[in-house]
């Protein structure tokens, strides 16, 4: 006689792990005024990023004889969508390629709100965890409600003091670790309108770097796995579009340890308020432990804090000014 063992579908949850590369090398993510910019603006673009890659593969060569390193490439069709994949993408490979880089993977923003019908800004969402600012008494609002994510206290609400008068009462804001003098900064993660949730930039860019630095999973299981190109026309519509695509048959995988942007310096702000949102996001534990022991492993350990695994080089854009992201 047998007998029948129950127990809890959760505790069945294995968190599968992912090929991970030392470094996962980002060569541009661009707004959508860029590439309506043109051929030109992509070059230039290009031109400018081939110095530093350069420098970056150099510094990892100083910590691995063979370091595997996997280019990547972000295009927004999630808050403007201009043009097709068929005709967009084959111009952003001959920028590229005429620079003397080759992008190994290619993704959508899209799919760091939703992927293979899963809600990975949702599910990354719940997993905020607010860094409560010294003697705070809960009377802030949290952020699932007012989707405001600070690094401290806030200025208390006062009421408005007469002119040329400071209001009785007041004080600055606090950051919460702050050393000697405060950076205080007020992040907002989504907007919405007509019932609909319009997750921000730096938002979607956290949940692309935790992707990129293999720390992303649903159900225990990997999200956003690259599928392979096969040299297929690129579809005419972006829906059609694989969330992520591996364009060559390069052996470095898609995450990695660490991860290097590069970028204009106008992307700057944005990518200070990514590093916030990291500083306070519950990462799955099973992923980061997956993560730490083979980094080890191989001698190249990673910072505890995930937002620290992150490097960026911003480079300065000859000729563009704030009016040309205006229009």
């Amino acid at each position: 006689m047998t007998e029948a063992v129950f127990q809890e579908t959760t505790a069945e949850l294995r968190t599968q792990s992912v090929p991970l590369a030392h470094l996962s090398l980002e060569l541009g993510h661009l707004y959508m005024e860029d590439f309506e910019a043109g051929p030109k603006r992509l070059g230039e673009h290009f031109a400018e990023v081939r110095i530093w890659v350069d420098a970056v593969r150099a510094s990892m060569a100083r910590r691995s004889k063979r370091p595997r390193i996997s280019t990547c490439f972000l295009i927004d069709d999630y808050f403007t969508r201009f043009s097709t994949p068929a005709d967009l993408i084959p111009m952003v490979l001959k920028e590229a390629e005429k620079a003397g880089l080759v992008i190994d993977y290619l993704a959508r923003e899209s799919a760091c709100a939703v992927a293979d019908r899963v809600e990975l800004a949702e599910s990354v969402m719940h997993r905020l965890v607010e860094s409560p600012p010294p003697g705070s008494y809960g009377s802030r609002p949290p952020v699932s409600r007012t989707g405001w994510l600070a690094n401290g206290q806030r200025t208390p609400t006062m009421p408005a003091p007469a002119l040329g008068k400071v209001a009785k009462g007041w004080a600055p804001p606090q950051e919460t670790a702050a050393r000697n003098h405060s950076v205080f900064m007020d992040v907002e993660l989504w907007s919405e309108k007509d019932g609909q949730r319009l997750w921000s930039c730096p938002f979607l860019a956290a949940v692309w770097q935790l992707a990129r630095l293999g720390l992303l999973r649903h159900l225990g299981e990997p999200v956003l796995v690259p599928k392979e190109w096969q040299g297929e026309d690129f579809p005419h519509d972006w829906d059609r579009l694989a969330p992520l695509l591996r364009l060559t048959d390069t052996r470095a995988p898609f995450s990695a340890y660490r991860t290097c942007t590069l970028m204009p310096n106008r992307f700057l702000a944005v990518e200070d308020a990514v590093r916030l949102i990291l500083d306070q996001i519950d990462v799955d534990a099973g992923a980061l432990k997956q993560v730490e022991d083979r980094s080890a492993a191989e001698g190249m350990p990673v910072p505890a804090a995930v937002a620290q695994r992150a490097t960026y080089v911003f480079y300065e854009e000859p000729g563009y000014s704030s009016e040309a992201e205006e229009t």
